[in-house]
């Protein structure tokens, strides 16, 4: 499904979100505390654009490793930059040693995986002690007034706008259903709890919930 949205994916993404999903990038960037220097490992990387708002806070000499499960995202990926290394890997089982990395990362992906425990595992696993795990995802406003705009919205204008976009109606429709089905706030903070040893988790709502951030250090 990833594959066959590819090449127009940052498109789509980009006139569903109004080009907010940018801003979010470089919020998570931000919050994440990065500096020069750091090791930073990005998950379900897509075409690379947290990868890359990464490499822009950790300069020349750090260094940034994207994975994703779809060649074809990768090959975006690698055309957009050569100061990052993009492979080809499952969260669940990542190829990297123990506490490798000051930070790693996973934007709009941790829903997609099967196992998400098993992946924020994962991701505590190959981060250092008082390293930290950022992960965007899309959530459920809580106000009542704005969830129902919002799910209007996700239900019937996303998957037609994505499928005009994209050629790919039911990878939005699909869209629709995660985010919908997806823990966030308080709820994905106790999953996370569940997942790994972590000293302190926070979350900030972006866009009235739309998107939550969420910032792990690991113990």
């Amino acid at each position: 499904m990833f594959g066959s949205i590819a090449g127009r994916y940052d498109r789509a993404n980009t006139i569903l979100s109004g080009g907010v999903h940018h801003r979010w990038r470089r919020k998570t960037v931000r919050w994440s505390g990065a500096k020069r220097g750091d090791r930073v490992l990005d998950c379900a990387t897509g075409t690379g654009d947290l990868a890359i708002a990464f490499k822009r806070a950790v300069g020349g000499e750090g260094v940034v490793i994207g994975t994703d499960f779809t060649p074809e995202m990768l090959d975006l990926a690698r055309a957009k930059t050569k100061q990052i290394e993009f492979d080809l890997a499952d969260v669940t089982r990542l190829p990297f040693d123990d506490a490798s990395f000051d930070i790693s990362s996973i934007a709009f992906g941790i829903r997609n995986v099967a196992d998400p425990r098993a992946g924020i595992r994962e991701l505590a696993r190959v981060v250092k002690s008082g390293g930290r795990v950022m992960i965007l995802e899309l959530g459920q406003p809580p106000n009542n007034g704005f969830r129902a705009i919002y799910d209007f919205y996700r239900r019937h204008i996303l998957p037609r706008v994505g499928g005009i976009v994209t050629g790919e109606q039911a990878a939005y429709e699909y869209l629709d259903r995660s985010a919908g089905a997806f823990p966030s706030a308080g709820a994905f903070v106790q999953l996370m709890r569940e997942s790994a040893a972590f000293q302190s988790i926070e979350y900030e709502r972006l866009m009235f919930g739309v998107a939550y951030v969420y910032r792990a250090v690991k113990l």
